[in-house]
């Protein structure tokens, strides 16, 4: 039944009703009358209309006469409406000026305003003189109380109503009360001093498996059972002294933990609020296990930073020494077995890296068309017969600055998901083609059911799968961590008519080409100067050096012929690797980076979005591949 049905149905009864009716609101505002209303003060229809407003029709009463002479009707009107707006529950009975006798009786309403009823007593007043005028057996003591009573019964009466309404509305509060308190995810008791359970919301059950769940009249002990009150006593006895405390415990059959709250009640007993926190537990263990690894990550960031910069000197070192002539016999393999433990020390950077932070991004010089149908080659003979994979390449052919082996990653990931998501036959499209001048863009594409709401939004969070215990939920967060080092985007689309797409742009930089150019060296640290040096001259480079900012901006100035920066982020001065890479962005040399900061570091992600960041410690090969260049033999 819809409002208006409801309205005109509840105004066809209250019609029925002899007595004069109205409601009005909070506002002073008409909610709803009956007809006996209008009639007994033969009121316009404009002010039986909800929403007529209470001082016009007062106003409208005293002009018509119905108060008698008044002489000042606004004050007349102000005052009454001024006793409306501080609302008590009340019976009179006045004498109209008509002749007839009103009783007026108002109660008020819980949510605000008020309803009065009116009721046509002259006839009753009529027999009330009547009987004063006949009965003169009667004594004038004994016919007063009479109308006493009279009148104290109808007082009553309404006294009754008002009393009744009142029990309504306690009971429909105290429903409401327990309903809420049946609902909470919580314990919810009372327990006297002699310690029975006076209360409880019936959920002992849900906190505790295996309690009962309807336990008033049961003491403590039986309740809970003796192993959970051999926990709980102590802080019993503390209640019964009136104090307060809040404690955990183990419920050693479910093995979930529990938190209790004891609040005395100031009679002898007290109030118990019991909770099932295992998942808060294990969440706070996990977190304070994460504070640990990041700890350890500030502990360690320092110790790899130079360490990685002692190591970046050794394989310099050990490079020129290798290339020295008539070394003794036996030195040759000497050398070949420091460099195998210093590349050692290298991957055991990587590692604690690993465990500590994420994995960093090492661009190097990327013919990515190969790449891809390497990739593609590898991932076809995972797909099921009937699932076709094809390629559309628009690349160029110059090497561009990628990743190889997270970019290798990143994109079979997105096969392999495609692939689960696809039937067979079905078929998965992989797009490559350059977007403007800045961006080089990938895409996957599937003939699948395609994504739905909740894993568009939520498919990048860590753990999130929807392949049950056959995910790790780690796949796409892998793409998308890799995505943000590079300075990308990753996008999860729907396609039409069936099927999911995501697209990954990474920055567009072309391999720098400087084969046999001028190099200027930034660093601060000499020996670090030294073992660079000795890999740029092998790869035919000519070296000039600073050891700040300032230095390397005068030395731009003067020589004109400069083809590439190789910068430390960390340089003498205050000033950093990438305020250089700031200045010399737009008409500079060719830069690139080096650092032995993680790849969260904020001076890390910064540099990122300028050049290519080498990661110490590096290699004389790590730095061609970055540069495009063979090694000489």
């Amino acid at each position: 039944m819809d409002d208006k049905r409801r309205m005109e149905v509840t105004t066809a009864g209250l019609n029925l009703i002899a007595q004069a009716l109205s409601i009005y609101d909070d506002r002073l505002r008409l909610s709803v009358c009956n007809a006996p209303f209008q009639q007994m003060f033969n009121l316009p229809d404009a002010l039986v209309t909800p929403g007529a407003r209470f001082d016009e029709t007062i106003r409208h009463l005293v002009v018509t006469g119905e108060y008698g002479p008044i002489d000042d009707v606004e004050s007349f009107v102000a005052e009454r409406v001024e006793q409306a707006s501080a609302f008590e529950p009340h019976y009179m009975e006045r004498t109209r000026a008509n002749g007839r006798t009103i009783s007026v009786e108002g109660s008020p309403l819980p949510q605000g305003g008020w309803v009065t009823v009116y009721t046509d007593i002259s006839q009753s007043k009529a027999q009330e003189t009547l009987l004063r005028t006949r009965s003169e057996e009667l004594s004038g003591e004994l016919l007063s109380r009479a109308e006493e009573l009279a009148s104290t019964n109808r007082k009553l009466a309404a006294t009754i109503t008002a009393l009744e309404e009142t029990k309504r509305q306690l009971t429909r509060s105290e429903a409401q009360i327990r309903l809420t308190a049946e609902m909470m995810p919580a314990h919810i008791a009372h327990v006297d001093r002699s310690g029975i359970y006076t209360y409880s919301n019936r959920r002992l059950s849900s906190i505790m498996p295996g309690r009962p769940s309807h336990i008033i009249g049961l003491t403590l002990r039986d309740a809970l059972g003796e192993g959970a009150y051999l926990h709980i006593a102590p802080h019993m006895e503390a209640a019964y002294r009136g104090e307060r405390s809040v404690f955990e415990f183990t419920y050693t059959p479910s093995a979930r933990r529990i938190r209790v709250a004891f609040t005395p009640d100031g009679h002898g007993g007290f109030y118990i609020l019991s909770m099932d926190i295992t998942e808060e537990t294990q969440a706070r263990a996990a977190l304070q296990q994460t504070r640990r690894r990041n700890l350890a990550a500030q502990m360690t960031s320092g110790l790899a930073h130079d360490f990685s910069n002692l190591l970046t000197i050794i394989l310099g070192l050990q490079g020129r020494l290798k290339r020295m002539e008539n070394l003794p016999e036996g030195a040759a393999a000497l050398v070949d077995g420091t460099l195998a433990a210093t590349k050692r020390g290298g991957a055991l950077l990587d590692r604690i890296g690993d465990m500590t932070a994420a994995r960093p991004y090492r661009p190097r010089a990327t013919q990515l068309d190969r790449v891809l149908l390497d990739i593609a080659m590898l991932a076809r003979s995972t797909l099921p017969d009937g699932l076709r994979l094809d390629l559309d390449l628009d690349l160029p052919k110059t090497p561009l600055l990628l990743d190889p082996g997270m970019l290798q990653d990143a994109v079979l990931n997105l096969i392999l998901n495609a692939r689960d998501a696809c039937g067979t036959p079905g078929h998965i499209q992989l797009n490559a083609k350059l977007v403007g001048q800045s961006w080089v863009e990938l895409s996957v594409t599937d003939d699948g059911p395609g994504f739905s709401p909740t894993v568009i939004e939520r498919a990048l969070e860590p753990f999130y799968t929807t392949k049950g215990s056959d995910g790790s939920g780690l796949g796409l967060p892998m793409v998308y961590d890799m995505t943000q080092l590079a300075g990308g985007t990753l996008e999860l689309h729907n396609v039409e008519p069936t099927g999911a797409r995501v697209t990954l742009r990474l920055p567009l930089r072309e391999a720098p080409s400087v084969s046999g150019g001028l190099v200027l060296l930034v660093e601060d640290d000499a020996d670090l100067r030294s073992g660079t040096r000795e890999m740029l001259t092998s790869l035919g480079h000519a070296v000039i050096e600073a050891t700040s900012v300032e230095e390397a901006a005068s030395l731009l100035e003067a020589v004109p012929d400069i083809a590439l920066i190789l910068s430390d982020l960390k340089l003498a001065g205050e000033a950093t690797g990438v305020d250089l890479a700031r200045s010399t962005a737009v008409t500079g040399p060719v830069m690139i980076l080096m650092t032995s900061l993680p790849a969260d570091d904020p001076l890390h992600q910064d540099a990122s979005t300028l050049a290519p960041v080498l990661q110490k410690p590096f290699s004389a090969q790590d730095l061609a591949d970055l540069l495009a260049l063979d090694v000489p033999a």
